[in-house]
């Protein structure tokens, strides 16, 4: 069993809520957490103080694998000269000198694609077909036991709601491409708002029997949530076994004084269950908090 801690958009600077962050560290630290992965917008204005500060907070997370990638806030917007001329200063001193990353766990191959472009498309971003490459390169040779997670801060698919998000621009390219090498869960943020689901949900592509998982993160700690999550915070908690992936979707209350679980969701590798009823019916009894139940006990 792998566990994932998935955050996202954390904005350091005027938008970062400082009591949600003590929430959200608070639970990384009572929570049986394998690796952390946090999907781009470290701060609002990619200032050197607010990359100071998102630094820092990383720093208090538990000692595990951090899986990062940068977010369009994460390169400057007004300071044209900068954003043209080295976009990625402060990311690369303060988050990570890497732009796109392997890290292989046991369970798990992770690839974080960069999809920022700072010199094309501010707010949609890219990924081009090099970085497809790359990520057929990395998941290349891996048993089929391993899950294969492609994470990358921009969506891939559009969220289920009227507020409206164009998907990536080429998106379709990439789904395609993701199901091609076998990839079994999209991870991403930009939205500021969840959204859990299947890539058969929204494109069908060149292959109708192979499903992505999509888990897309609200915003952790930020003031700038969106639609049903609009002032709220949210991130997801991932389970993975060799056959099933669960996501938790956690938000904050401030009733609660914390973040509470509003929903989970369970999903078999590949969008499809197994042919075997057996098999069916055991992965659908297999809950985060009870990974030993079957049906009848």
């Amino acid at each position: 069993m792998l566990n994932i801690l998935h955050i996202s958009d954390i904005h350091f600077g005027p938008p970062y809520h400082p009591e949600v962050g003590e929430a959200l560290l608070k639970f990384a630290h009572e929570t049986r957490v394998d690796v952390i992965v946090a999907s781009g917008d470290f701060t609002q204005r990619a200032r050197e103080e607010q990359f100071r500060d998102a630094r820092g907070f990383l720093d208090r997370l538990p000692s595990v694998p951090i899986v990062v990638t940068p977010g369009n806030h994460d390169v400057p917007l007004y300071r044209v000269g900068e954003r043209l001329a080295d976009p990625y200063r402060y990311y690369r001193k303060y988050i990570s000198q890497e732009l796109d990353t392997v890290t292989r766990l046991p369970g798990a191959v992770i690839v974080s694609l960069n999809s920022t472009a700072p010199h094309m498309a501010i707010t949609n971003g890219r990924i081009h077909a090099w970085q497809l490459e790359f990520a057929r390169k990395a998941f290349e040779g891996t048993p089929p036991e391993v899950q294969r997670i492609l994470v990358s801060h921009h969506h891939f698919a559009p969220p289920p709601d009227f507020e409206g998000a164009e998907a990536m621009p080429k998106a379709k390219r990439a789904l395609d491409a993701f199901t091609q090498m076998r990839v079994d869960l999209l991870m991403g943020g930009h939205l500021h708002r969840a959204y859990i689901g299947n890539s058969l949900d929204v494109y069908s592509g060149v292959d109708r029997e192979h499903g992505i998982v999509i888990a897309q993160s609200g915003t952790s700690t930020s003031r700038r949530g969106r639609a049903r999550e609009r002032e709220k915070n949210s991130f997801n908690l991932l389970r993975l076994d060799d056959r099933i992936i669960r996501v938790t979707h956690y938000m904050y209350f401030d009733q609660a004084g914390g973040f509470v679980p509003t929903s989970r969701h369970i999903f078999f590798r590949g969008g499809r269950p197994p042919m075997s009823q057996e098999e069916a019916e055991d992965g659908a009894f297999y809950f985060d908090h009870e990974p030993n139940r079957r049906r009848g006990t």
